[in-house]
């Protein structure tokens, strides 16, 4: 599967790494899309320095088949970017799996798709989420048809094994 990850500055290190890391192992392609092609991201602990592959202005979300969305400050910064957000909300308007973990559903709140799903995500955005009329839970991870959601770094090998696990069902592309 061809994924497309969604990152901005001073993204929570473990919900980048640890999620790309597992999915490429898995044998998927994961593909940094941010604000700038090349540009060096650096996480908010400073732990963890990514690159961007591609900017929104060059990618398309038919090029991928699935999201992913670390939390940390990243999700505030891109939802201020139109084309962030439009590219979000492509993902889930076609029903493609998309993976948000922590303040991650901060980009599916601004895409005004936040509803129609149960979800979690950090405390403070549940928060957000349910006076949005989210259907909002505390649980470690929750699997809604294609949105798998998590809450922190804590929840990342849970939010790893549903992932992949959605995944798996997707039907191959001929």
């Amino acid at each position: 599967m061809r994924i497309t990850c969604v990152l901005g500055p001073k993204f929570e290190d473990s919900e980048f790494k640890e999620p790309y890391d597992a999915l490429r192992a898995a044998g998927h392609e994961v593909t940094v899309v941010g604000l700038e092609t090349g540009a060096e991201i650096l996480g908010d602990k400073g732990k963890v320095t990514a690159r961007v592959d591609r900017s929104f202005k060059d990618v398309q979300p038919d090029d991928f088949d699935a999201l992913l969305i670390p939390g940390g400050g990243s999700p505030d910064k891109l939802r201020a970017h139109d084309d962030a957000v439009r590219f979000v909300k492509a993902f889930t308007e076609a029903g493609k799996p998309v993976f948000a973990i922590c303040h991650g559903p901060q980009l599916l709140l601004t895409a005004d798709e936040h509803l129609n799903h149960r979800m979690t995500a950090w405390k403070t955005i549940q928060g957000d989420l349910k006076k949005a009329g989210a259907n909002v839970v505390d649980e470690e991870v929750v699997v809604d048809r294609n949105l798998v959601t998590s809450r922190q770094p804590s929840d990342i090998p849970a939010f790893i094994r549903e992932s992949l696990k959605v995944l798996e069902q997707v039907p191959a592309k001929g």
